[in-house]
C-alpha cells in the first residue's frame, strides 16, 4: 500500500510538473507572434528571373524557368515570415524546410532565399548576391525559381522577401 502511494503522488508530481512545462513552453512560443492582420503578397518571379540569369549566364550556368510550385512555395514563406514579424527559414517547433517544400510540390533538391526590408525584387536580389551562402543557392544545380513578397500589418508592413529554388 505504502508503494502504491508513493507511486500514485509520484504520478501527480509528474503530471503536475508536465503542466506548468507546457506552460512555460506556450508562454515562450507565443510571446513572439504578433497579432494576426491583413497581409498582402506578389509573385515577384518574373521581376526576379532576369536578373538570376544574368548572373548565371555570366558564370556558363543554364538559366532557371518560372515554377509555378517553387513561387508558390516562396509566397507562403514570405507570407509566414510577415505574420509573424521575423526573417527566419524555420518558423515554430514543428517547421521542416524539407516538408514544407514536397508539401508543396516543389521538385527536390530545393534551396530557400530569405530576406527582409527591401522595396523591390533587385534590391532583394542584391542583397542575396552579396551574401556568399544565398549567391551559392542562386548559382546552383538548380532548374526552377519562384520569388515573392509578403507585408502583414501586424509587422509594420515591412516587406518580407523569399525565393525558392527548384530541382
Amino acid at each position: 500500500m505504502k508503494d502504491q502511494l508513493f507511486f500514485i503522488e509520484r504520478r501527480g508530481f509528474l503530471r503536475a510538473g508536465a503542466v506548468l512545462s507546457l506552460g512555460v513552453l506556450a508562454g515562450c512560443t507565443t510571446s513572439n507572434v504578433l497579432t494576426l492582420g491583413s497581409g498582402t503578397g506578389s509573385d515577384q518571379t518574373e521581376a526576379s528571373l532576369g536578373h538570376v540569369n544574368a548572373l548565371r549566364k555570366n558564370k556558363g550556368l543554364s538559366p532557371l524557368v518560372a515554377d509555378k510550385a517553387a513561387s508558390v512555395a516562396a509566397m507562403s514563406q514570405a507570407a509566414r515570415m510577415a505574420k509573424v514579424g521575423k526573417m527566419q527559414h524555420l518558423i515554430g517547433w514543428s517547421d521542416s524546410f524539407y516538408d514544407r517544400m514536397k508539401s508543396q510540390g516543389v521538385t527536390l533538391p530545393a534551396a530557400e532565399n530569405i530576406a527582409m526590408g527591401q522595396d523591390d525584387a533587385e534590391r532583394a536580389y542584391d542583397a542575396w548576391y552579396k551574401s556568399p551562402k544565398h549567391l551559392e543557392n542562386m548559382l546552383g544545380t538548380y532548374r526552377g525559381l519562384g520569388v515573392a513578397v509578403a507585408q502583414n500589418a501586424a509587422s509594420g508592413n515591412r516587406p518580407y522577401w523569399a525565393m525558392v529554388l527548384a530541382g
